[in-house]
């Protein structure tokens, strides 16, 4: 198995990531950044091409690595991954990284530092990482990821080298969930479709019914707003909604990392936690901690229902321009009301409501009231 089959759509950049990984280590740039919108996989791409620098074939065999698969598991010596659930990386958790990435490699050929979401770094924490991206230590190479390059200060992006991946087709997703996930052609598609790209996304459609559920009855509830009585209900379902499945969410990874805790440890499902690991296996159900994660979260769930509302006018725009030929509609389950509401709304309607919904998504991305937000989001999109 390849360290690149992991990867969706990026054909370009995976060319271009081996070759560097199988070129001259003198070469090799040492600090760079990893753009794609969400659901692009560019925390993929960094761990795969983390990977392949670390493998003694550059990730080139088609064979399972010892060194390969620690790195995509998480658990080689070598490579470290701050990947965070709260709002912002704090100044401490990079401190602590730029004193891991001072360190000699213990057994591979690289230090390698991954920074998931480097965008969530305030001014004076990205200032605190900057000497070290212009000037990284012999043996480090840092690997950051990011929405895009405008996301990141220019004093950052000026010293790394910049890989741009692209949205992965509706097909290469659906083949994905096919192979990988051996998901029913028929599911595997429709779940494609409504990702618009996400593979994250794709696979949640595709194996949890609550989660396809819930957006079958958001695209419903939008469709269906008449006056705001209908706006307020509608808000408070989907707030409803987005906390249980947040929490659920939340609930399953504790659980699954109580799970690896035990097994790595040696400790079988029922065994008493030893006093000495009992502190650190606490924390991972730390009820502080789960709600800190459940709030965040939370967030993601209504994020991604925004985009689930941009699609409904995204198809309104497509119907009344014609094109749906050449791009295809996405709520194919809803088409009818949708040709409906292209017939209602003018052009500049459906903008003003694709504007309303960006809105939102700032409001929501500065810590906004919730319900006020989706009250009035979904007030602006009555007819």
């Amino acid at each position: 198995m390849s360290v690149w089959d992991s990867i969706v759509g990026q054909d370009q950049v995976v060319a271009r990531l081996r070759a560097v990984a199988s070129g001259d280590p003198k070469a090799i740039a040492q600090s760079w950044l990893i753009c794609g919108p969400p659901g692009s996989g560019r925390s993929n791409v960094a761990r795969a091409f983390a990977a392949a620098l670390e493998s003694p074939t550059h990730g080139l065999s088609d064979e399972p690595e010892r060194s390969s698969e620690q790195v995509l598991a998480g658990t080689h010596p070598d490579v470290s991954v701050l990947a965070t659930d709260k709002i912002t990386i704090g100044i401490d958790e990079v401190r602590d990284l730029i004193e891991t990435s001072e360190q000699t490699p213990s057994i591979a050929p690289w230090r390698i530092i991954v920074i998931e979401d480097v965008d969530r770094m305030l001014e004076r924490t990205t200032n605190v990482l900057l000497k070290e991206i212009e000037e990284p230590s012999p043996h480090t190479i840092w690997l950051l990821c990011a929405p895009s390059p405008e996301d990141v200060l220019p004093t950052i992006r000026s010293r790394t080298r910049i890989v741009n991946l692209a949205v992965p087709s509706t097909q290469a997703v659906a083949k994905f969930l096919e192979t990988h996930d051996h998901i029913e052609p028929k599911t595997a598609a429709r779940a494609a479709r409504l990702a618009e790209g996400h593979i994250g996304v794709a696979r949640l459609y595709a194996t949890n019914e609550r989660v396809m559920s819930d957006r079958a009855e958001l695209v419903s509830g939008v469709l269906n707003l008449r006056r705001a009585s209908d706006a307020v209900l509608l808000a408070g379902r989907l707030i409803d909604n987005a906390k249980a499945q947040a929490q659920s969410d939340v609930e399953d990874q504790a659980a699954k990392q109580e799970a690896e805790f035990r097994h790595v440890n040696g400790l079988g499902e029922k065994d008493r936690i030893p006093p000495k690991l009992r502190s650190a296996f606490n924390q991972i159900g730390k009820k502080t901690e789960i709600k800190r994660r459940a709030t965040r979260r939370s967030r993601d769930v209504l994020d991604r229902d925004l985009n689930t509302i941009a699609s409904i006018y995204r198809d309104v725009a497509v119907l009344q321009n014609n094109a749906e030929q050449s791009v295809g509609l996405i709520n194919l389950e809803n088409r009818s009301s949708i040709t409906n509401l292209a017939e209602s709304l003018t052009r500049q309607g459906v903008v003003d409501r694709l504007d309303a919904v960006s809105v939102a998504r700032r409001r929501l991305n500065g810590n906004s009231n919730q319900t006020i937000l989706f009250e009035a989001l979904f007030c602006a999109l009555l007819p």
